[in-house]
């Protein structure tokens, strides 16, 4: 059930991806952000207020139980490193093709199964490893692919900002396991819609501060900011996307290594969009480190239906 949870969780992030892309395309990136956390909290704020009154009984999954300060500083800790990822990522997406970044974010995993390794102690199996090396592959594959079009990983700061982005959402992954484990798996345990629910809120603190005291007195230096409905559209696909993620963390037997590279599938979306709607450069080169991708997904399901 897991597994399945996790493909579906692909499948939105794609098109949240795809969705950021447009949102981002000549417009200011703080604010696009603060936006989408705005709009992301709307959605969770309703729930939160009909669990409050007892509308929404514990025995429902959308149930969101009340907690004290031990359940919302781990909660607030997330905030802070997803936020901080989310502004690499963001400022990366703007300025490099999406199948450049998708590509790339599909390696995240592989972090996240070192982590995984050290951490949880868990066991992948031939074909596990089968897929991290495939996509170990597709990364180097891909560094020759961006410099056809001028973008060298060595010497670009927005692949820098992007493998920052990777790197914090792989702790953010490794975090997310620790936070919905049951306790009997060394994790805390938490509720999977209190964790989505009150994470949007404190995005939106944050992203307040950062939005009033860095973008605001700069705005008219830097890049104007342009309202766009696709912006609504960041909220309402990372929301189902995290939600299905956070469902699948939650059972005891999900792997967060298989997990997260079943996540970065949503690579084949965001590719597919980037190619037939945007026009992107040097496709087919593209398309075989792609490939590879795909490749190391079989390779995980295989994996995981071995087990």
């Amino acid at each position: 059930m897991w597994f399945l949870l996790a493909v579906a969780s692909a499948i939105l992030l794609g098109c949240y991806d795809v969705f950021k892309k447009q949102s981002l395309r000549d417009n200011a990136v703080i604010p696009v952000l603060l936006i989408n956390t705005l709009i992301s909290s709307a959605l969770f704020l309703p729930i939160v207020v009909l669990s409050k009154v007892g509308f929404l009984l514990e025995t429902s999954h959308w149930h969101v139980p009340a907690a004290g300060w031990d359940w919302h500083r781990w909660v607030m800790l997330k905030a802070v490193i997803v936020l901080s990822s989310w502004i690499f990522g963001y400022f990366a997406i703007k300025h490099l093709p999406l199948t450049i970044v998708g590509p790339v974010n599909a390696t995240r995993p592989v972090m996240t199964l070192i982590g995984a390794l050290l951490v949880f102690q868990e066991t992948l199996n031939f074909w596990q490893w089968s897929g991290v090396l495939l996509a170990l592959i597709s990364f180097f594959m891909l560094s020759r692919s961006g410099k056809k079009e001028g973008i060298h990983f060595a010497h670009n700061r927005r692949i820098y900002f992007l493998v920052a982005a990777a790197v914090l959402g792989a702790c953010s992954g490794l975090y997310d396991k620790f936070l919905l484990a049951p306790s009997s798996s060394g994790g805390l345990g938490l509720n999977a819609v209190f964790v989505q629910a009150w994470f949007n809120f404190y995005q939106v603190v944050l992203m307040s501060i950062v939005f009033g005291f860095l973008w605001w007195p700069q705005r008219k230096k830097s890049t104007s900011f342009q309202w766009r409905w696709t912006i609504v559209g960041i909220s309402v696909f990372i929301s189902a996307a995290d939600l299905f993620y956070f469902f699948a963390l939650s059972q005891p037997d999900a792997l967060i290594a298989v997990v997260s590279m079943t996540r970065r599938s949503s690579v084949l979306v965001s590719f597919l969009f980037g190619a037939f709607l945007l026009k992107e450069q040097n496709l087919r080169s593209k398309a075989l480190d792609l490939l590879f991708v795909f490749l190391s997904m079989i390779c995980l399901c295989l994996g995981t239906l071995a087990e």
